[in-house]
């Protein structure tokens, strides 16, 4: 019998997430997703660290065809289900990567990653250099993280170093001339935690256009 390499910290965490509970996230796309893509035409998309698939299956509705990108099986799985359901699935490829070890080919008019943020080794930065090499002409690199824990957070889960606006910028060193600026600000919005506490949480979010 062959020996089977074993999963990768990262690998173990995140399908350990997905597997040992229900269904993780709402299924609904995220809302700063929608606030800036919504009014680009439809080509390309890549969707990186896309969990259960809402926002691949809401792009793939309006029209998009996308690559949804995820490190556990189990999440893809239950993509795949999402997107049948939505009538949506011939406009959706998965695809498993540790996202930092391979990557998906090709090139995209839009390339989305929302809260690539891990209690676990992430490669942040060399993933979003790969994000936007990934990035077509004229095509949108979208990067959303959040800026802090949510305001009912008193006691964190984990220790985590949270982005600046200006970090990730000079992380991603987009090359002058080539890309513009599309939207670059904190937003804050409404966050309840499990037990119905209301509170809120700030999030950073980046639009840029290659030119």
């Amino acid at each position: 019998m062959n020996d089977m390499p074993a999963p990768a910290p990262a690998e173990e965490f995140w399908e350990a997430r997905y597997r040992d509970a229900g269904r993780v996230w709402s299924g609904r796309p995220n809302e700063l997703l929608v606030r800036e893509v919504s009014d680009l035409a439809p080509g390309a998309a890549l969707d990186l660290g896309c969990g259960e698939g809402g926002d691949a299956v809401w792009l793939a509705s309006r029209g998009w065809r996308v690559t949804g990108v995820d490190i556990s099986a189990t999440a893809l799985e239950r993509a795949a289900g999402h997107a049948a359901d939505a009538g949506v699935g011939d406009r959706v490829a998965w695809e498993r990567h540790e996202l930092g070890r391979s990557f998906p080919e090709g090139s995209f008019d839009l390339v989305s990653a929302h809260y690539l943020q891990s209690p676990v080794a992430l490669d942040q930065q060399g993933i979003l250099r790969g994000a936007a090499n990934a990035v077509a002409d004229h095509g949108t690199l979208l990067v959303v993280m959040h800026a802090a824990w949510a305001s009912w957070q008193t006691e964190p889960p984990f220790d985590a170093v949270f982005p600046t606006l200006d970090g990730v910028v000079a992380e991603l060193a987009l090359p002058e001339g080539e890309w513009a600026v599309r939207t670059m600000e904190t937003v804050r919005r409404r966050s309840v935690s499990p037990e119905g506490v209301e509170g809120h949480r700030d999030d950073h979010v980046w639009r840029f256009q290659r030119v």
